[in-house]
C-alpha cells in the first residue's frame, strides 16, 4: 500500500456509473487516490482544482468526446505530462489510434477491460509521475540549500575576516610599530628589552588565533589521530568558550579510525548541531553520543535546552539543518531533528560495512 503523503491522484472519466464503479475496483489494489467524473464538464472542473498522474478517459461521451476532453487537457501548461490512457468499447483503427496519440494519449485499454492489464499500464505511469514529483522536490530542495550555503559561505568569509583584521591584523600592527620604536636611539636598554617581551606575546597571541582559525576551519587532529581525540579537542574549547557542561560518550570504549569522509561528516554534525544548542537552545548541558555498531554509526547530540519551538518545522529551521541532512544523505545515512524532554536531539544514523568484510565500499572501516 502506498504511504498516504506519496499517493497520487487518478482521474476516471465515464459517463457510465457501472464502468466508473467497475474501474474503481480495478484499481483499487494500488492503494491511490481514486476520483470520478461522470462528464468531460465535471473533469475540466476537477482538473483546474487537482493534480493528477492518469486520466482514464471514455473515448465515447455524449457531451464531450475524449478526443476533445484531450485536446483541452493538453493546452493547459499544468497537462502537457499528465499520462492520459482512452478506454474505447468500439474497435479503433489505426488511424483512430493516431489521432488519439496527437491528441496527447499515451496508451489505450479495449472493452471489456482486462482488470491486470489496466492495473499494470496505470500502475506505470503512476510511479513515473511520483518519481518525477519526488525529483522536482529534491531540485527545489537543492536549490534552494545550495543558495542558502552560497549566503552561509559568505558570512563565513566575512566572519573570517573580520576575525582576521581585528585581532590578528591588529597584534601584528603593534608589534610592527613596536619593532621599529626598539631600533630609535632615545630607548635604553631596559625599554628596548619590555617592549621585546611584549613583542614576543602578541606573535604569541597572534600564533594562537591562526591555530585556533585553522583547527575551526578543519583540525588536523582529525587526519592524525582521528574522530575522538578531534571530538574531545573540539568539546573542550566549545565548553570553555560557551559555558555549556558537554559529556562525550563513546562505545566501544577503543572506538576505531573510519574513513576519513565518515569522520569529516560526523564531526561536522557535531560541530553544527552544538553551535545551535550554543546560539539558540539556551542549555546548560549537552552530550555527545557516538556508537559503533556492526553495520553503522549511531551518533546523538541532545541538550537540555529550550528545544525546537512550536510551529517551526525541523526542515526549515536553517541552511545548518539543510547542510547536516546532505552531508549524512550522501554517505545513504539517516537524519532526524525532534524535540527530547527537555531540549532537542539530533540523531544520525549512517551505514558501514562490517570490519570482516572484503567488498570496498564507502564509506567503510579503515582496516
Amino acid at each position: 500500500m502506498t504511504a498516504k503523503e506519496d499517493k497520487v491522484n487518478i482521474l476516471m472519466v465515464d459517463d457510465q456509473p457501472a464502468k466508473l464503479l467497475s474501474y474503481e475496483v480495478i484499481l483499487g489494489e494500488l492503494g491511490e487516490n481514486l476520483v470520478k467524473a461522470s462528464s468531460g464538464k465535471e473533469a475540466l472542473e476537477l482538473l483546474l482544482k487537482n493534480d493528477f498522474a492518469v486520466v482514464l478517459l471514455d473515448v465515447s461521451m455524449p457531451d464531450i468526446d475524449g478526443f476533445e476532453m484531450a485536446d483541452i487537457i493538453r493546452q493547459h501548461p499544468r497537462f502537457k505530462k499528465t499520462a492520459i490512457i482512452f478506454i474505447s468499447a468500439v474497435h479503433m483503427s489505426d488511424l483512430d489510434r493516431l489521432k488519439g496519440y496527437k491528441r496527447g494519449a499515451v496508451d489505450y485499454v479495449s472493452v471489456p477491460v482486462v482488470p491486470e492489464l489496466l492495473r499494470a499500464k496505470v500502475s506505470v505511469f503512476a510511479e513515473l509521475h511520483r518519481k518525477s514529483r519526488q525529483l522536482e522536490l529534491m531540485n527545489l530542495e537543492l536549490h534552494s540549500l545550495s543558495t542558502s550555503l552560497i549566503t552561509a559561505q559568505d558570512e563565513e568569509r566575512r566572519r573570517i575576516a573580520r576575525e582576521l583584521h581585528d585581532g590578528l591584523g591588529q597584534d601584528l600592527t603593534v608589534a610592527k610599530i613596536m619593532l621599529q620604536g626598539i631600533f630609535r636611539e632615545e630607548n635604553s636598554a631596559e625599554s628596548r628589552q619590555e617592549a621585546i617581551v611584549e613583542i614576543n606575546k602578541l606573535i604569541d597571541g597572534a600564533l594562537q588565533q591562526v591555530r585556533r582559525v585553522s583547527y575551526l576551519l578543519h583540525p588536523p587532529l582529525l587526519d592524525e589521530i582521528g574522530l575522538r581525540s578531534a571530538l574531545g579537542w573540539y568539546l573542550e574549547g566549545l565548553s570553555k568558550r560557551g559555558g555549556i557542561e558537554i559529556a562525550m560518550r563513546m562505545e566501544p570504549p577503543d572506538f576505531p579510525r573510519l574513513t576519513l569522509e565518515l569522520e569529516t561528516t560526523l564531526f561536522r554534525v557535531v560541530q553544527e548541531a552544538l553551535t545551535n544548542v550554543f546560539r539558540h537552545s539556551g542549555a546548560t548541558k549537552a552530550c555527545v553520543t557516538l556508537e559503533k555498531r556492526e553495520r553503522e554509526i549511531a551518533l546523538s547530540v541532545c541538550d537540555d535546552g529550550v528545544g525546537i519551538q512550536d510551529g517551526i518545522h525541523p526542515d526549515r529551521i536553517g541552511v545548518g539543518v539543510g547542510g547536516m541532512r546532505q552531508r549524512v544523505k550522501q554517505l545513504g545515512g539517516k537524519f532526524l531533528l525532534r524535540n527530547a524532554d527537555p531540549g532537542a536531539v539530533v540523531e544520525v544514523v549512517i551505514p558501514i560495512m562490517p570490519a570482516s568484510s572484503h567488498v570496498p565500499a564507502v564509506p567503510a572501516i579503515v582496516p
